[in-house]
């Protein structure tokens, strides 16, 4: 049997099938749906109790008539299979089928599915009307079965998009406040110097990071970026991460609401985390500025800092340090990050993006 793996696309097909056993008053109805391969992805009846095929115990695979529609592609008025030098007659259990009316399902050279339809209720064979009939239904069928597939096609799309997006999410955002919270509790146990206060923070840290992975999977964290002016939001990036007493951290930008909607400056935030939290664990730096300004419709990110800087043609660390998951961030909303960053000169990660 065929599993099911497209629900949509399958109950098209069964009522494909079904209009068409109606229309020609057949006993019996198929569609069939190659699998690129030479055999079938999918064969729908009608006509056929579930205890017939059952004791038949497998559909067909596409040889004799039915395969014939299927490779050449033409319509096909066998008034008895059994005498059709092509017939491979049936298997055991299967009921006794006399006529055969099948058309392709097609639109120029796409094979979409084949239709088959088996003695006709009054008894006598199918002719050129009942033809024409199943042909102008297999050019609606056509239509109808694309237009499932795209639509099965874009469903798949968006899941893997909303698979990136939980990812980018987790990397940018959750880890990076995990790592924050690691290192604050691993300070406090190399000073000896655990307190309630300190656990306490950690615990409502660890909240927080709860409830942003419930909001990241549910997509509800872009609400917050609602609510929130650039500069609050900067500064509530470095109040959940760990910033060293040696590192010391300035924000320029304007106390009023961003320029582009909640998902874009969601985007910029989680680039900024992403930069700032790449400046702690490795820059080794002193000083730290972030900087946005706002100029002919592009919004720019700078996250500056005078730290040991990196080799920028070094493959292996655009990975361990995010670089390519921030600038397929960007991309996404039409911005572009550029890295200026010199071996013990520091380093500058931009980011440009064109306002709505």
């Amino acid at each position: 049997m065929y599993a099911a793996e497209a629900g949509t696309l399958e109950e098209v097909l069964q009522r494909i099938a079904q209009v068409a056993k109606q229309v020609v008053h057949a006993k019996y109805a198929a569609l069939g749906v190659p699998d690129g391969s030479g055999s079938l992805k999918y064969f729908k009846t009608e006509g056929m109790s579930e205890e017939q095929i059952h004791a038949i115990g497998h559909y067909p695979v596409g040889k004799g008539l039915l395969g014939l529609i299927m490779r050449e592609r033409k319509a096909l008025l066998v008034p008895e299979m059994q005498k059709h030098p092509r017939s491979m007659g049936f298997p055991a259990n299967h009921p006794k089928m006399t006529s055969l009316l099948g058309v392709p399902i097609q639109t120029g050279a796409q094979l979409f599915g084949m239709l088959y339809l088996c003695d006709r209720m009054d008894g006598l064979p199918f002719d050129e009307q009942d033809q024409w009939w199943v042909e102008a239904l297999a050019g609606y069928a056509a239509l109808a079965i694309a237009g499932s597939q795209l639509s099965e096609q874009h469903q798949r799309l968006t899941l893997l998009e909303e698979r990136e997006r939980v990812g980018m999410e987790l990397h940018d955002g959750i880890i990076q406040s995990l790592y924050a919270i690691g290192m604050q509790l691993q300070l406090m146990r190399l000073s000896n110097k655990i307190t309630e206060s300190g656990v306490a923070d950690s615990i409502r840290n660890l909240d927080q990071v709860i409830e942003d992975i419930r909001g990241y999977i549910l997509n509800l964290k872009t609400s917050t970026y609602q609510q929130k002016t650039i500069k609050a939001c900067l500064q509530d990036i470095m109040a959940r991460l760990y910033i060293p007493e040696t590192l010391s951290v300035q924000i320029e930008a304007p106390d009023r609401q961003p320029p582009f909607s909640a998902p874009v400056f969601e985007a910029v935030c989680q680039i900024t985390q992403e930069a700032v939290s790449n400046v702690v664990r490795h820059a080794n730096a002193t000083t730290l500025k972030i900087q946005t300004t706002q100029k002919e419709s592009i919004f720019t990110l700078s996250v500056s800092d005078n730290g040991t800087g990196f080799n920028p043609e070094d493959a292996s660390l655009h990975e361990g340090l995010g670089l390519r998951n921030i600038q397929q961030r960007a991309r996404i909303h039409g911005g572009k990050i550029t890295v200026q960053t010199t071996p013990q000169d520091g380093t500058t990660v931009t980011l440009k993006i064109p306002l709505a």
